[in-house]
């Protein structure tokens, strides 16, 4: 099982010792005291485990997070119900992970709620954003905070979540962060259906629906040669044909500026949705080229 750490005093600890042995100890050719961090809040399947995976092969020591944050999480959202399975997550962790950080609320906030964020920009208000007020200052902040206490050398993330990537590769980069960034494709079920742990909310019914996220992005990704507008005319007319599914947004953009792809838009880009099926919110995205 890895060993599970709950103080941050004690991951600094651990960690400083783990870089000096490694100095110590390591072969000449060895990345030298390697750390790697893949930030999770838990309830673990296994698209999160390809992130771990991915660490894994990457080298050095490699720290799982396990931290439902509270800064990430608005008014009315699914902050009480968010699944909390640590011992179970321990579990699918082992032979993956050489530490696990599971700290409390009050461990990473012993003040309160933090007074001080760390603000996304433009970026930060659109899509998600829109949607979700203040989300994405509430995930920089507990990243940045996860950087600051694990000094990690890479940190491991998932595409699935883009918008996110995106906002915290551009902190990064503004903020001069030491941490390269590195990227897993989305993880999907036999059907398409992208793995998330909000899925388990779904019922039955909930579940056949859902997959049409998926086959929307596809959709939309074979019409992208005829240019935006058909690629997102095709996408809305399956989401259209299941009326259980909500549409919340559904857009292309620049994969550089994640600002919406004009008319004229060629080469990559990326289509976003989000929608609601039955309680559940799911988002989900798909690389194509117009």
């Amino acid at each position: 099982m890895p060993e599970i750490i709950t103080s941050i005093a004690e991951l600094r600890a651990r960690i400083a010792g783990a870089r000096r042995t490694a100095m110590q100890d390591g072969p000449a050719d060895a990345p030298t005291g390697r750390v790697v961090l893949v930030p999770t809040m838990g309830a673990l399947h296994e698209g999160h485990l390809r992130l771990v995976s991915r660490a894994r092969d990457l080298g050095g020591v490699v720290v799982v997070s396990i931290f439902v944050n509270p800064l990430q999480f608005g008014p009315g959202e699914d902050l009480e119900r968010y699944p909390r399975t640590l011992e179970a997550d321990l579990v699918a962790l082992e032979g993956l992970a050489d530490i696990v950080f599971a700290p409390t609320a009050a461990e990473m906030y012993p003040s309160g709620p933090s007074e001080t964020r760390v603000t996304a920009g433009e970026s930060g208000t659109l899509f998600e954003g829109a949607s979700r007020p203040g989300h994405f200052d509430g995930v920089l902040t507990v990243v940045t905070k996860l950087f600051n206490i694990v000094q990690p050398d890479v940190a491991v993330f998932g595409q699935k979540d883009a918008q996110q990537v995106h906002v915290i590769g551009r902190m990064v980069e503004d903020l001069n962060l030491p941490v390269t960034i590195a990227v897993v494709d989305t993880v999907r079920e036999d059907d398409g259906l992208a793995l998330s742990s909000r899925n388990r909310y779904l019922g039955a019914d909930d579940r056949l629906a859902a997959v049409t996220l998926s086959e929307a992005l596809a959709a939309g990704a074979d019409a992208a040669a005829d240019g935006v507008a058909a690629a997102l005319a095709a996408a809305r007319a399956r989401i259209e044909a299941r009326p259980a599914v909500k549409l919340d947004y559904l857009a292309i953009v620049d994969p550089e500026s994640f600002r919406e792809a004009s008319p004229d838009h060629h080469g990559p880009a990326l289509m976003l949705i989000a929608a609601r099926v039955g309680t559940t919110r799911l988002i989900d995205n798909q690389r194509l080229t117009t």
